[in-house]
Order: C-alpha cells, then structure tokens, then sequence
C-alpha cells in the first residue's frame, strides 16, 4: 500500500459548523463529542478543537493525509446545517471539500424536500444527498414511501443518496439495513452509501451488499467497533469495490482514522478501493490522474 496514492474521507464534519459537532467548548454538546470519542476508541478526545475555520479543517485534513474531505451535515430537530452554509465551507477549496446536501422531508414536506435537494445538487454543486431517516422528528426506516421522490431524484440527477444509520438512532427499530434491500430493488442504477454501516447489524448489512452492487457500505468510526472485522472480511472479498473509507471527525481523529484504517488487514487492492478508487468513481472527484501528484498537498489546496 502507497501512502502516496490518494485518501478520500467519505464521511467528516468540520466542528465549528455547529455545536453538535464540538463548536462550542463548556456545553453539554461538546462533551458528547468527547464522550463519543472515547467511545469509539478515539485516543485525542480534544482533537476537534483545533479546526476553528475552513484553513484549520483543511490543516487536520494534511496531517492525516486525506485528499479530500466528503462533508455530510444533518438536517433534523436540533442539528439544522444548511445547504448554503456547508456550500460556502466548500468553497474554500473545491478540489479537496465536497459538500453533500441534506434535507428533511418531516419539515419541508415532499415537494419542497425535493426542491432543496434538486437546488443543492444543481446550483450549488453538491454531490449527494443525505437521508437521515431514524433521526427525523418522525421517525422512519430507510424504504419509507416519504423517502421514495430523493432516492428518484439522486438516480435522475445521477449522484449517490446517503443514508445515515448506526447505534444513536434514537430508536434502534429504525435501524434497519434490511430496507435498504428494498430500496436498492427498486432503483437499481442508484449508488446508495450507508453511512455508519447500520451498525451493530453487520451481519445484515453485509447480506444487503452481497445482494445488491449498488449498496456501498461505509461505516467509519464503527468499522473498529466489537464485530467490524466482518466489514473487513467482506472488502477482501466480493465487497472490495463497496467498501468505503470514512473518519468520522470529528467524532474521531481523522489521522487516527487513517493510521487504524492501514492496520486492518485490506489486501493492497481493497485497500485502495475504500481509500479513493471506489469514491472516485461514485464522485466523479478526478483523482486517477492526479495521483501521482498526491504527495504535493499544498499544491492540492486550491
């Protein structure tokens, strides 16, 4: 494995976007941030304050080497990033900070859910949309019929949907990988990107992939969690080209991410599949042919 290739982190948040991810020191957000990195096996519990603006995000970014950061933010009670705001973060380097839009269909209603998505994929350049569908205030699994207009939008407009999952849904029935089978049956051609693995259901996630090449499964910070090995286990085998890279900063450090990441025990072509080879095909990021660039990383700023 080259350290020289590329590394693009499928799922990271600048922390300063909002007090969820850290942005603001002595509250009770903040120490969830830290609770969670421990959880989670995070080694520097404090790392996410360091990144005070875009400049700082990016200098993390060149200390654990990653090329390019894809930033999915959330759109539920509590957690409002708007699509505007995550664009503008983008904006300070469009070659290395990819925003993915989010949108919540409880608050804006289906029509104007799919309006957002369409605005933020077309005028503002996002490359994806992220469900959240346990986290709604009405909660829902990721085949509900709400849901049915962005999965058709993402294959129209022919860009990945997100789907956000994982132990924190505040209702663990929700959290059901086994709906995402159903969603990939029913649009075929669309890349759907399981963010956090759905786990602990690794087991059925896995099965989900097995049947269905679109379903691309990263689950970042959980892939070191007790029963991950079976993600790994699955890339060396017919998942090589669904796996996927993530950090999940700031929740946990992305050098660290990337060190344990190399640690896994992925064949050198799995490895290069989750680190930037698959991304680069689902985004479209154009990275094969600057690969051989990769060690430049002030010359990737721009």
């Amino acid at each position: 494995m080259s350290q020289t290739t590329p590394i693009v982190d499928m799922r990271s948040r600048p922390a300063f976007l909002h007090p969820f991810f850290g942005a603001a020191p002595g509250t009770p957000s903040y120490d969830v941030v830290r609770w969670l990195n421990r959880r989670v096996g995070g080694l520097d519990v404090d790392h996410f304050a360091r990144a005070k603006d875009a400049a700082g995000f990016l200098t993390e970014m060149d200390r654990a080497e990653i090329t390019v950061a894809i930033m999915v933010a959330r759109s539920v009670p509590g957690v409002r990033v708007s699509n505007e705001d995550l664009s503008a973060v983008a904006a300070a380097s469009k070659t290395r900070l990819i925003g993915v839009a989010s949108v919540d269909p409880i608050e804006l209603g289906r029509e104007a859910a799919v309006a957002e998505a369409r605005h933020a994929v077309q005028k503002l350049g996002m490359k994806g949309v992220n469900l959240d569908a346990g986290f709604y205030a009405t909660p829902m699994k990721a085949d509900d019929e709400r849901l049915m207009p962005l999965y058709e939008l993402c294959q129209e407009l022919n860009v990945p949907a997100f789907v956000m999952s994982g132990p924190t849904t505040p209702n663990l029935a929700f959290n059901d990988p086994l709906a995402v089978d159903h969603v990939a049956k029913t649009f075929p051609k669309l890349p759907i990107i399981c963010c956090h693995g759905f786990y602990p259901y690794v087991n059925e996630m896995v099965t989900v992939a097995f049947r269905n090449e679109n379903v691309y499964v990263s689950p970042d910070m959980y892939t070191f969690s007790p029963g991950g090995g079976m993600y790994v286990e699955a890339a060396n085998g017919f998942m090589r080209d669904q796996f996927l890279f993530g950090s999940s900063y700031p929740f946990r450090p992305m050098k660290q991410g990337v060190q344990d990441f190399r640690q896994l025990g992925l064949s050198p072509e799995a490895y290069e599949a989750a680190t930037f080879r698959t991304a680069n095909r689902l985004l479209d990021l154009g990275l094969e042919t600057a690969s051989a660039d990769i060690p430049k990383k002030a010359a990737l700023r721009g």
